[in-house]
Order: C-alpha cells, then sequence, then structure tokens
C-alpha cells in the first residue's frame, strides 16, 4: 500500500460548494488520497456526475447532499443526515460562497442576507456541529475558504469582503483554541481565482480580474490542501497575493480602501 493511499483510508472528508472550482478540485486531491466523500451542493445532476466519476476512478464511496446552504436550517439537517447513516467527518471543507457587487445603498437585500447565511452563518454552524466529534476523537481538520479580500475593506463589494474578513479572523482564532486537540484550522485565502464567482457576482469587467491573469481554481486547490495537511493556519496561493496582504498592514488605511474600490470597479 502507498503512503497516499493510506493517508485517507477510512477517513471522511466533506466539502460545501462541491459542484465546481475549488470546491470540485479539493474534492478531487481527497480523492486520490483515498478519503471517501460527502459533497454538498445545489446541483443535483453535477454531484451525480461527480460521484460516478470518482467511484469509477477511485476505491472510495462518494455521499451526495443537494442543500441550498442559504437556508437557515441546511446545517442541522447536513449533520442529522450523515450521524443516521453512521459516517463520521474527519476532514471540513467549507467551500461554499458567493459574492454580491454594487454600491451597497443600491444592491439586494434579500441576496446580500443569503449571502452572510453561506458565507458566515452556515460556515460556522457547520463548525460548531462537527468539530465537538472530532475534538473527542483527537483528530480532524478543518478547512475554511476565505479570500485575499479579507485583509482590507472592499468597497462595491462591502458585504462580501466583511465576511471574508469574518472566516479569516474566526479560523485563527479556533485555530489557537484548538492546540493540543489534534484538531487543525486552515484558512484558504486565494485571490482572484478562474471559477464561476465572477459572473454570479456580476463583477466579470471589474479591473481585478481584467487588469491580471486570475490563478486557475486547480492551482489554488493545490496550495490550500497542501496548507490542511501540514497543518498550516492561514494559506495565501500566490507570491502577489502573499505580497498584497503584507502590504496592506503597512499602509495607510485611507489608501488601502481607495485602492480597493479602484481594483473593484469596472
Amino acid at each position: 500500500m502507498s503512503k497516499t493511499d493510506y493517508l485517507g483510508m477510512g477517513k471522511t472528508a466533506l466539502i460545501t460548494g462541491a459542484s465546481g472550482g475549488i470546491g470540485y478540485e479539493l474534492a478531487k486531491l481527497f480523492a486520490l488520497d483515498g478519503y471517501n466523500l460527502v459533497l454538498v451542493a445545489r446541483n443535483e445532476e453535477k454531484l451525480k456526475k461527480i460521484a460516478k466519476e470518482f467511484t469509477e476512478k477511485s476505491n472510495i464511496k462518494v455521499e451526495i447532499i443537494v442543500k441550498d446552504l442559504s437556508i437557515p436550517t441546511t446545517p442541522t439537517e447536513i449533520f442529522t443526515e450523515l450521524q443516521q447513516a453512521g459516517i463520521k467527518v474527519d476532514v471540513l471543507v467549507n467551500n461554499a460562497g458567493f459574492g454580491s457587487y454594487g454600491f451597497f445603498h443600491e444592491t439586494d437585500l434579500k441576496s446580500e442576507l443569503e449571502l452572510l447565511q453561506v458565507n458566515v452563518v452556515s460556515l460556522t454552524h457547520l463548525t460548531k456541529l462537527f468539530l465537538k466529534d472530532m475534538v473527542q476523537q483527537g483528530y480532524g481538520k478543518v478547512l475554511n475558504v476565505s479570500s485575499g479580500a479579507a485583509f482590507q475593506p472592499g468597497p462595491l463589494m462591502a458585504v462580501y469582503y466583511a465576511t471574508k474578513a469574518y472566516v479569516l479572523s474566526f479560523s485563527e482564532a479556533i485555530a489557537n483554541e484548538l492546540e493540543g486537540t489534534g484538531v487543525t484550522v486552515t484558512a484558504l485565502c486565494p485571490g482572484p481565482t478562474e471559477s464561476s464567482f465572477q459572473q454570479r457576482a456580476a463583477m466579470e469587467q471589474s479591473k481585478l480580474f481584467t487588469s491580471q491573469k486570475s490563478m486557475d481554481a486547480e492551482t489554488v486547490a493545490k496550495i490550500g490542501y497542501r496548507g490542511l495537511m501540514s497543518n498550516k493556519t492561514v494559506v495565501i496561493p500566490g507570491w502577489k497575493n502573499k505580497l498584497l496582504a503584507e502590504a496592506v498592514r503597512f499602509t495607510p488605511r485611507k489608501m488601502v480602501v481607495k485602492i480597493t474600490r479602484s481594483m473593484n470597479s469596472k
């Protein structure tokens, strides 16, 4: 048996937002390492296709859960369903999330409340539900997908940037609390990434995406996965993104906000 086969043998990873982008690429990596998978997303057709792909290529079990994380009861429903099926989650990947674009006083309130539910509340709720068992068994990993947006305020995407700042702060705090328990927490903070994110947020024409080449989801996922397995608390893919995250600390706050506004503008 190879080291790769042994790594995830008998373990299960739950991944939200697994039907595409970074979530799908992370699922591929877990499957390659022999982890059984629980894939959560809204698109049943895509999930069934991905489940078939993974079970044909790898000797693993794949469960799919078709749920919408913008609905407040969804995290409890996922947890209960897995408990009833006798499935123990060893790795939780909170990847699901989306953005909204525009002046806050003009954007749609319903959409932003759903954004807060998915990016913040459901992420926190799922972590709360699965973390206790991880601590009790003395092993577990949590990967929360934050963003380079976490390091500064984001005019024209005010709510989205604020949610990602929460994810980073929350992840770093509980990572510290969990030291010595055998459970680790990692925040993945990618910059602009090729995915459906910008289309859903209606910001394909912003300078953030048109003035530079985005990283591909596969590369971001590999860097995040390595960081998770190395027990790193914060992972920032790409040297430019690391430099920007550090530069924010030494730049006047007002200037940081102006620069971000310019980059988010179309």
